[in-house]
């Protein structure tokens, strides 16, 4: 159950036409999205064949056309490019004259707000930043994990009530950012969600070599738990050999990864030296053994001396 006050009818964006700039697995997930409440996509564009084939699974029967030709047809344009793509993209349009007044332009960046969309305001866009908190597939199932979903979204005062009821009609949570936040908010994620991929990929490779035949079956509930578990406790629910401080055991971990997994050894270091940290601001590893957990961490890499602390 969504826990944002339903926005009055006024403050429900109309129906409206929709245009996607950019199918790669955003874009035709929240256009979908959109249309399942009401809304009519009309156009999308997209280059590479992976997207046309996106486009027509997610969007079938809408067209595919230029970005010019998106702007033309749709009352509401998702900007949904990478985010070093976007502020070009952006000014591109505005030269153009393809952006028109009174045009709702959003676009699904974490690391931007509205500002950079500063050159469509211009020329009489109305600008909303409103990024899903979400790892897309690009496939229909997507669309289902909308339903509670975050988005940080950023917009002029006067279009806020807009911008979190189009988040709502796509089933989504809106969290508001502000625009100097946005690049900390999106490393937040960035931080938690892409930097749990490597770690899990890297878990189920250590485990294969280590002779388990179905890795992602071991590591399921386990990391099914402890993601519970630090979502309801936070540092509370640090365990493992660095929290206790285990020392010895943190030793022959290093050891055995610099003997079958070398890349990895930089990463788990690095990682085991930020949770020594929070376990001691939070009493759960005792001072007297930290010293030689420290000591560990410091000479892990090719046994010579590191940047102690």
């Amino acid at each position: 159950m969504s826990t944002v006050q339903q926005p009055d009818n006024k403050d429900r964006p109309a129906r409206l036409t929709v245009g996607v700039v950019g199918a790669g697995r955003v874009g035709p997930t929240l256009a979908a999205s959109l249309q399942l409440a009401g809304h009519r996509p009309v156009a999308v564009s997209g280059v590479s064949d992976a997207s046309r084939r996106r486009a027509a699974l997610m969007l079938p029967d809408v067209p595919l056309v230029t970005p010019e030709d998106v702007l033309q047809r749709a009352d509401l344009v998702l900007l949904t490019v990478p985010d070093d793509t976007l502020p070009g993209l952006v000014e591109g349009l505005a030269e153009t004259g393809a952006v028109r007044p009174g045009q709702l332009l959003v676009h699904t960046s974490g690391r931007y707000g509205a500002k950079v969309l500063d050159p469509a305001l211009r020329a009489g866009a109305l600008p909303l930043a409103l990024h899903p908190a979400m790892t897309f597939t690009g496939t229909p199932v997507d669309v289902q994990r909308l339903a509670g979903c975050s988005f940080g979204v950023t917009a002029p005062e006067e279009l806020r009530l807009a911008a979190e009821a189009l988040v709502i009609e796509m089933g989504g949570e809106p969290e508001w950012i502000e625009e100097e936040k946005r690049p900390l908010y999106h490393a937040a994620l960035a931080l938690g969600a892409n930097h749990l991929v490597t770690l899990v990929a890297q878990a189920m490779e250590l485990l294969r070599s280590a002779g388990v035949e179905a890795p992602d079956r071991m590591l399921g509930p386990l990391l099914g738990a402890a993601l519970d578990n630090a979502l309801r406790s936070g540092d509370a629910a640090l365990t493992g050999p660095v929290a206790r401080g285990d020392a010895g055991t943190v030793a022959a971990h290093v050891t055995e990864l610099r003997r079958y997994a070398p890349q990895t050894v930089a990463g788990y270091l690095a990682m085991a030296r930020a949770t020594a940290d929070r376990a001691l601001a939070q009493g759960l590893l005792k001072p007297e053994l930290a010293e030689d957990l420290l000591g560990v961490l410091a000479t892990g890499t090719n046994g010579a001396e590191g940047d102690a602390r």
